[in-house]
């Protein structure tokens, strides 16, 4: 907390000292929108992959003030900040969403604080979200650098690119193990100059470090994060007993990203996917568990579509079921891929927070509580073995209104240790969304409706926004 009081301090400094020295672009928004929904919680597109922004209750505003800017210094040097305010649960919660400063050189930015990212070449309008972060819980605090787009490798004439990024994180008190690091990069490398492009890519994510009073305590050292960093087996303090082999420090996990884009210069066709995996487990061509897809855009008109298939049902049952691996759930981190009480990753599984809505005798877990009254009694992510279809659209209603279409059906397997998934359960999520620019020009409005059925809940709901927005460019 003392960090990002130190950092809105330097972004409003830097608001009131540097407008008159560099060429800036400032942008203003402020807004509300409302949600109600016939059950207790919103459908599942309502209130997932908005970065955390909508409260999962039957009926809520959430209120926002925003702003960023950008001071371009030269052609190569350029710093951007911004801050986002959110006000929640009937009044009674108010956050910061975005606190951050970038700054950067050509395609390589220094990155601050709390900021909005999807990592993953996905469409990140239409996807029902990356396997890594899809933009569904509000962001990490986060330091690092990151290379913004392909740069070319000398000496290849621009035939072969690369990207990637580091960062550190901070995951806060709400969490099983209070106060763990994370560790993230990513690593991406570009074949082609011209209209057809291949790509293939790493993503890495660790949770790491932190302690709490009624366990063991663990190191979080130098030397712990270099074994994080390249993961090397270690003993970072939980392996107690000196019959087991020491694991990998942390809670880790990663994604095999690799695609082909074809381009002119009237549309955009893609054709990607992401594999998963928890430990070396997963990276063999045994492991069915993916997300395809394949996305389509037109240049000249607003139009977008994508269709992706899902599945993690397999989840390693090549191995034997006491070491395969469980999505998103990890046997020292419990509480597992999850922030603010948000899935980091694909919001298509279900944590306990989200499950307590449709299972009676499902509560979510209190971090703060003893470990022996949390360890033992199932994971927190209920739901992780899934296969499913999911579609999504983007279009223009005439020239002042676009839409947004999504559609998704899910089988629904649970985790191997929840047998009320047994047979699968059926579901369907969907949404309609439209956005209106009003003839007040900074003044938009957007409605939506979602309905979900099948046999895990039924639930309809409806939002209705309204939007401000400010943008001034100073040359």
């Amino acid at each position: 907390m003392q960090g990002t009081k130190l950092l809105i301090i330097f972004i409003l400094l830097s608001v009131s000292g540097a407008q008159a020295q560099f060429a800036d672009s400032l942008e203003v928004k402020a807004g509300t929108t409302g949600t109600i929904a016939s059950k207790d919680y919103q459908p599942l597109w309502l209130v997932s992959n908005r970065f955390g922004v909508i409260s999962d209750r039957k009926g809520d505003l959430s209120t926002h003030a925003m702003f960023s800017n950008k001071h371009v210094l030269n052609e190569n040097f350029y710093i951007r900040y911004g801050l986002s305010l959110y006000n929640n649960n009937q009044f009674k919660d108010v956050f910061i969403q975005e606190g951050f400063l970038k700054a950067g050189y050509k395609k390589l930015e220094f990155r601050a604080g709390r900021y909005e990212e999807m990592i993953g070449e996905l469409d990140k309008d239409l996807s029902s979200g990356s396997w890594g972060i899809s933009g569904n819980a509000r962001p990490i605090p986060k330091i690092g650098f990151a290379l913004t787009d392909y740069v070319d490798i000398p000496f290849t004439n621009g035939w072969l690119q690369f990207k990637g990024q580091i960062s550190h994180g901070w995951m806060g008190k709400d969490q099983y193990i209070p106060n763990a690091f994370l560790h993230e990069k990513t690593f991406y490398v570009r074949i082609g100059k011209k209209q057809l492009k291949v790509y293939g890519g790493l993503q890495h994510y660790a949770l790491w470090g932190g302690n709490r009073a009624d366990l063991p305590k663990i190191n979080s050292s130098f030397k712990d994060f270099w074994n994080v960093f390249i993961g090397k087996e270690g003993n970072d303090g939980t392996v107690v007993s000196p019959e087991f082999r020491p694991n990998r420090p942390g809670d880790h996990r990663g994604v095999l990203e690799g695609g082909i884009t074809w381009e002119n210069d009237n549309m955009l066709l893609h054709v990607y996917n992401q594999s998963m995996f928890e430990t070396g487990q997963g990276i063999t061509l045994k492991n069915k568990d993916r997300l395809l897809g394949f996305s389509y855009s037109n240049k000249n008109k607003l139009l977008k579509l994508t269709a992706e298939y899902i599945t993690t049902k397999q989840m390693n049952d090549f191995f034997p079921l006491n070491v395969r691996e469980s999505y998103y759930n990890n046997g020292i981190y419990l509480t597992g891929w999850e922030y603010k009480d948000r899935i980091i990753g694909t919001p298509l599984f279900i944590n306990k927070q989200r499950g307590q809505h449709y299972f009676d005798d499902i509560k979510p877990f209190d971090w703060s509580q003893r470990w022996d009254s949390i360890s033992g009694k199932g994971w927190n992510i209920i739901n992780n073995r899934i296969t499913g279809i999911h579609l999504g659209a983007m279009y223009a209603l005439g020239s002042t209104l676009k839409a947004r279409t999504l559609l998704t059906y899910t089988k629904n397997y649970g985790n191997y240790l929840e047998p009320r998934f047994e047979p699968a359960l059926k579901q369907w999520y969907t949404l309609q969304e439209v956005t209106w620019q009003t003839p007040l020009e900074p003044l938009t409005l957007t409605a939506g409706a979602a309905v979900d059925w099948g046999d895990i809940y039924s639930n309809a709901g409806f939002m209705l926004g309204v939007q401000w927005k400010f943008n001034k460019l100073n040359q």
